[in-house]
């Protein structure tokens, strides 16, 4: 377990106009100033070496991104990251490390198991922990009291994106009655694995789940999975990924030509990112996910992505930089509302978030009782010429869906 830090105590531009907007806070920026007179040693737990590390990476952009933009308007925050090495057992660890060195709350820790490791050393430190990315139900299921997850769980992505992919329009050769579950076998797949042949059979979508594949999270060759898949004959693949094996599977179906009707991954993580549509090319369009997403109308949503645009040209803003920028926004404002570092004012302050402007879907970043925001919105997304694009709820798309999936051999 690796350690790396970053802090920012810069000031420039507006975010946008008026900051209390920005951060939720409703104070006037004098205010917000004067509250400050130390920064906030925060403790950032993601998983920047190992399988994960594409979009653990991807989530310290998103981070450091916000640290810079807080860091513009005069709020304090000398930020540490600690590396999981894509290892469940190292969150704790993680953890442990960071609060030793005096963060005095925690943010992390990208994948559900380092999430519940971590967890588990926030609460018995009493320092608060803030869930950037992470989806197993049983992270707000343990009774955890430190515990505050701006992110939803599997069951509920599962459940809103299957809803909104049972009204695609059937006919012109996509009318699927027949689907394979292939999912990665750590905390994360076996609970969405689960989630998604119950949903499936609630929602009473007219498709028999076929059979349910699961493989390990380090594998790197998955030809005897794909071939079982196949051999089912299933018209539609739901695979629960994250981006290396999603990139794996995709490429072997292309090299056993197995053409379903669609491939879709409800609360699957990796198609939606830059290294699988960079890795695939052609072959990575037209696969579908519904994952929380970024608002592209909205006002903080528009300032966050030119700033984007200007720090990191040749990345893309998705899930993970968007869940990271709001981890840090979700902090900052509990920050300038406690005008204080210790973690028992830190936690008070977070249980009474309510920001109402933020760049990802939904309504306000409010925690329940669980610790759990309930306000995040799932559209349903399909790569379309290299990129993500959402399809569905109409208000919201960008464009329209394209099925049935062409065929491989098609695309070359």
């Amino acid at each position: 377990m690796t350690e790396s830090k970053f802090y920012s105590t810069t000031r420039r531009n507006l975010l946008m106009a008026g900051a209390s907007g920005l951060i939720g806070s409703g104070l006037p920026m004098p205010a917000v100033l004067r509250a400050q007179t130390s920064a906030l040693k925060v403790g950032v737990i993601l998983p920047l070496s190992g399988v994960l590390s594409f979009p653990g990476i991807a989530t310290q952009r998103g981070t450091d991104l916000a640290v810079r933009m807080f860091g513009d308007e005069g709020v304090k925050l000398e930020v540490s990251y600690a590396d999981t090495e894509s290892k469940p057992e190292n969150g704790r660890l993680a953890a442990e490390k960071l609060i030793r060195d005096g963060a005095t709350i925690l943010i992390g820790a990208w994948d559900s198991g380092a999430t519940i490791s971590a967890a588990q050393a926030a609460e018995a430190a009493k320092v608060p922990l803030v869930v950037n990315v992470g989806s197993a139900p049983q992270i707000t299921e343990q009774g955890f009291t430190q515990l505050f997850r701006n992110f939803p769980p599997s069951s509920e992505i599962v459940a809103k994106g299957v809803a909104l992919f049972k009204d695609l329009p059937r006919g012109n050769g996509f009318d699927p009655k027949s689907a394979v579950v292939l999912h990665v076998n750590d905390t994360f797949g076996q609970a969405t694995g689960g989630a998604v042949k119950a949903v499936f059979e609630k929602l009473g979508l007219g498709i028999n789940i076929l059979d349910v594949i699961s493989y390990d999270a380090r594998a790197r060759d998955l030809s005897i999975e794909v071939a079982k898949a196949k051999a089912t004959g299933a018209d539609l693949v739901l695979p629960i990924t994250r981006v290396n094996d999603a990139i794996l599977i995709v490429r072997e179906m292309i090299k056993q030509d197995y053409n379903p009707m669609a491939i879709y991954g409800p609360s699957s993580p990796g198609p939606y990112e830059k290294a699988f549509t960079d890795a695939l090319g052609k072959f990575a369009d037209e696969y579908m996910t519904s994952v929380p997403w970024y608002d592209p109308t909205t006002e903080i949503a528009k300032k966050v992505l030119a700033r984007w645009a200007k720090d990191q040209p040749n990345d893309r803003f998705e899930l993970n930089s968007g869940f990271g920028w709001e981890s840090i926004q979700v902090v900052a404002d509990a920050f300038t509302r406690a005008k204080s570092t210790k973690s028992e004012d830190l936690h008070a302050a977070l249980k009474a978030t309510n920001i109402k402007d933020h760049p990802m879907a939904g309504g306000p970043i409010a925690f329940d009782a669980k610790g759990q925001n309930t306000n995040i919105a799932i559209p349903l997304l399909q790569n379309q010429k290299g990129a993500p694009v959402v399809i569905a709820p109409a208000a919201a798309a960008g464009a329209k869906v394209k099925l049935p999936m062409t065929k491989w051999a098609d695309r070359a």
